[in-house]
């Protein structure tokens, strides 16, 4: 780790008297750029006392790199609120001193809580000048911060010292990539909802949650169906697994399945999914395939991971 980050570790110390600022390094970039992936966020980080996350996409622009910094603070609530601030976008050189580098002005409130730049850096010049063995360095810089709450500005916040992260990006092999929960007895199944065994994928391990009947807007008229996250394999110093996957149940016959992509980040025994992920009345219907002598096949494909861990 210290052989492959060093000239990130040298470019932080140089960068690190820049007070509130947060530093991300994405080692996996020609993941990033594929069509899975193409965005990256940071982890909360926190700024004139406020918490802020900012996050590069690929997908917005053809053939740029976009950057936008978003206000993740739990006192922005509501109208009352309103946060004025300048701040730089940047993409770091990690063989010279040319940075690129987008300096801004905007006010955040409840209808506007991300700002940023459609056009920061072309993907050519990403590729050729700013990243170096499949590793590319990025930061936000805060400063000028005015925060409004509830009509009274705010003077007492004072500068954080600057930090910074790995986001580690990861194609999932395809030999390991699916998990497939078959059900047998399905009519039969008493209780709201119920559990796969877990499986390992990546750095952690997983498990399906299926509600029969659904869940909450989906109770009644369809079927429920959630990923969730659970401990990781090993003790590594990771703090959330973003995973890009499908949920789907398989057609048994035609192999038409109904699938559903998705992407969310999972910290310590969370989920995602659907509540209503496939209607009972389609379910049902014999011609679908999906429900054959009471048994259903329901999945999970990972497209790809990413985890964090604090530098």
């Amino acid at each position: 780790m210290f052989v492959h980050l060093h000239v990130f570790y040298v470019d932080y110390i140089k960068y690190k008297k820049r007070n509130n600022s947060h530093f991300m390094l994405v080692d996996g970039m020609s993941t990033l750029m594929t069509e899975n992936a193409k965005n990256c966020e940071s982890m909360n980080f926190h700024a004139f006392g406020l918490r802020w996350k900012f996050n590069i996409r690929l997908d917005l622009v053809k053939d740029y790199l976009s950057a936008y910094l978003t206000i993740a603070d739990e006192k922005c609530t509501g109208s009352n609120w309103g946060v004025t601030c300048w701040f730089n976008l940047s993409v770091i050189s990690q063989i010279g001193d040319l940075d690129i580098c987008t300096a801004s002005v905007f006010s955040f409130d409840s209808n506007h809580v991300s700002w940023g730049v459609s056009s920061l850096i072309s993907q050519e010049m990403l590729k050729q000048k700013f990243i170096v063995n499949d590793k590319a360095v990025f930061c936000a810089e805060i400063t000028g911060v005015i925060p409004l709450f509830l009509n009274v500005i705010i003077n007492t916040f004072s500068p954080t010292m600057g930090t910074a992260e790995r986001v580690k990006l990861m194609k999932v092999p395809r030999n390991n990539s699916r998990f497939t929960w078959k059900i047998t007895q399905f009519s039969s199944f008493s209780g709201e909802s119920h559990s796969s065994y877990e499986f390992t994928c990546g750095p952690r391990r997983w498990y399906l949650e299926m509600y029969p009947k659904g869940y909450l807007e989906g109770k009644g008229n369809s079927l429920s169906l959630f990923l969730h996250a659970s401990d990781f394999v090993s003790k590594a110093p990771v703090e959330a697994t973003s995973a890009i996957y499908k949920l789907r149940v398989l057609d048994q016959h035609k192999r038409n399945h109904h699938e559903i992509n998705t992407a969310h980040r999972f910290t310590s025994n969370t989920r995602w999914g659907f509540n209503k992920f496939l209607e009972l009345g389609e379910l049902h219907k014999a011609s679908n395939g999906f429900l054959v002598n009471d048994a259903i096949y329901i999945g999970v494909e990972f497209l790809s991971m990413a985890t964090r861990e604090y530098l």
